[in-house]
């Protein structure tokens, strides 16, 4: 049986935010987050920190994922470094 510590409810992930292009950047660019946390929340979070309610945010300069996924499983496929990299900008900056 596996440590209940060591469970993705249990865990934070570290994410880590870049700005793209002319999006503001953020004073403090890392935050935790709770492992069991889907996406959409850290889209909402990144929205209030830069005042804009339009805002394109990627994954490791590469996707857009679904606001419906869970942290933990983006951290553990897509993370760098201990790092999950959020991407975001004002614009659309990648296909």
């Amino acid at each position: 049986m596996a440590d209940a510590s060591s469970a993705p409810a249990a865990r934070k992930v570290v994410v880590f935010f870049k700005a793209i292009g002319d999006a503001p950047i953020l004073k403090q660019s890392k935050f935790k987050i709770g492992g069991v946390e889907k996406f959409a929340k850290v889209i909402e979070f990144l929205r209030k920190q830069v005042h804009r309610e339009t805002l394109f945010v990627y994954i490791n300069s590469g996707f857009s994922p679904n606001p419906d996924e869970n942290i933990w499983d983006l951290f553990e496929n897509f993370g760098i470094d201990g790092k999950l990299v959020v991407n975001y900008a004002c614009s659309m900056a990648w296909g």
